[in-house]
């Protein structure tokens, strides 16, 4: 495995902005001018984004198919927990998005503002709009690092951080190896979240990155989270449940983070659920914090048209094509699919959307193709250990491709999920040419053994 090679705060900023500055300029020249209207237009270049419009633009043809992403860094995000855990070097979790994008799409360098589905046009960041005649909405959700009073402020110094952002995620080896006594602290917030389960896979590498510096029995390891169970799938929670047990880390449900003090390294949870002490609120101090801010959708989707309630784009749960707009489609973070949102998640999710899409663009009456809640978490518990989840979001049922106990803690899964998949996403995912493990789950589980 290739050790991480960890830098300074200052330097790494530092090197982080000269990357963004660069990959900006590469995107801007790569870039064309948006033109009128496109037979798709694709928001977000993203996973599941990509995954949608390289195929599509294969099919439909050259410049047919637009994306529009304001970022010129794509992240590969499944890899910030090993990066946080000095398990992975963090050049390779990103590339510029101008070489991601299928050749044969337009590459829109701007962000999305207002979506009017009425019109069948979206308007960017500069005022400009861009037409279609189908849309897919990949935006994914947004970090909401200000929904938690103080951790702007103290978020990437004094022992804080978060594996979840692209500026902070070097930090937390960093401030690991720093931490020899007192309180480690891992929270997990109350809202939807992207990848579910690594709020509490660094604490369990943190536990190990502790006892191989010979410092463990001088720090207590807390995870605190908004929810009431460790895990939303019951086998997969007994499993992390006798991991944490085993690991020493306390475990503490219906605890959510509302404020970070930096200068006095305390953190205050309020207590949920419904319990004698509900609405109270605790604070405990910290010599290391992992935060896991809370999540939103985005402003432009949550104000527009195609959004339900809670401010996801509203579609079918199995087609995935919107519940009002017939030629407007969603998939991944932003989506309101009642799942898990990880980039297994996406993968199955694109393979659906597209067959629905392009039946509907060239006007083919085949039945629908249906999603089944299929996502993935893989849990890493160490170096060479990791529990492998696989289920169905809406049933809470187990698909595990492999016929052994995934639930286990096991050195093949952390060996695909670190070196395998990686190279699935860049070289198949991203190029449309990956739909997940259905396929290959009749082969190495066919009797379904879970």
């Amino acid at each position: 495995m290739l050790a991480a090679k960890f830098v300074s705060r200052s330097s790494f900023r530092h090197s982080w902005t000269r990357f963004a500055s660069t990959a900006a300029a590469a995107a801007a020249a790569a870039a064309t001018t948006p033109a009128a209207s496109y037979k798709l237009v694709v928001i977000g270049g993203g996973a599941g984004g990509l995954a949608v419009s390289s195929t599509l633009a294969r099919a439909l043809g050259k410049n047919e198919v637009a994306v529009i992403e304001p970022s010129p860094v794509h992240y590969q995000q499944p890899l910030f927990t090993f990066v946080g855990g000095g398990l992975k070097d963090f050049s390779e979790t990103h590339r510029p998005t101008a070489d991601v994008v299928s050749p044969d799409a337009r590459l829109i360098q701007q962000a999305a503002a207002e979506i009017d589905p009425e019109a069948s046009t979206v308007t960017l960041a500069d005022g400009s709009k861009v037409a279609y005649d189908f849309l897919v909405v990949a935006t994914g959700i947004e970090l909401n690092f200000a929904g938690i009073k103080g951790l702007e402020d103290a978020i990437g110094k004094d022992g804080v951080a978060s594996n979840y952002s692209p500026k902070y995620v070097q930090n937390t080896y960093d401030f690991l190896q720093n931490t020899t006594k007192g309180n480690a602290l891992f929270t997990m917030p109350a809202t939807p979240i992207k990848c579910a389960g690594a709020p509490q896979k660094i604490a369990y590498l943190a536990d190990e990155i502790f006892r191989e510096k010979g410092v463990r029995s001088n720090v207590a390891i807390n995870y605190y989270t908004g929810l009431g169970k460790i895990f939303a799938v019951d086998k997969y929670a007994s499993a992390m449940n006798a991991v944490a047990k085993d690991r020493d880390v306390n475990v503490n449900l219906f605890h959510d983070l509302v404020e970070v003090d930096g200068p006095a390294k305390k953190a205050t949870f309020k207590l949920l659920g419904d319990g004698p002490r509900a609405g109270e609120s605790i604070t405990v101090p910290y010599d290391f914090l992992h935060v896991t801010p809370p999540m939103k959708p985005l402003d432009f989707i949550k104000n527009s048209p195609i959004a339900n309630a809670a401010g996801y784009v509203d579609v079918n749960q199995f087609t995935l094509q919107h519940n009002k707009y017939s030629n407007i489609y969603s998939l991944g973070d932003c989506s309101s699919l009642p799942t898990s949102k990880t980039a297994a998640a996406a993968a199955a999710q694109s393979q659906v959307l597209k067959h629905n899409l392009l039946n509907q663009i060239r006007g083919s009456d085949v039945p629908a193709a249906e999603y089944n809640g299929y996502t993935s978490c893989p849990l890493v518990t160490g170096k060479h250990k990791l529990v492998l989840a696989e289920f169905s979001g809406y049933t809470g049922t187990p698909q595990e491709t492999f016929f052994f106990n995934q639930a286990k803690e096991h050195a093949f899964s952390y060996w695909l999920t670190a070196d395998v998949l990686p190279a699935v996403y860049w070289n198949s995912m991203l190029k449309g040419t990956w739909a997940g493990p259905a396929p290959i789950r009749k082969l190495t589980n066919p009797t379904n053994i879970n």
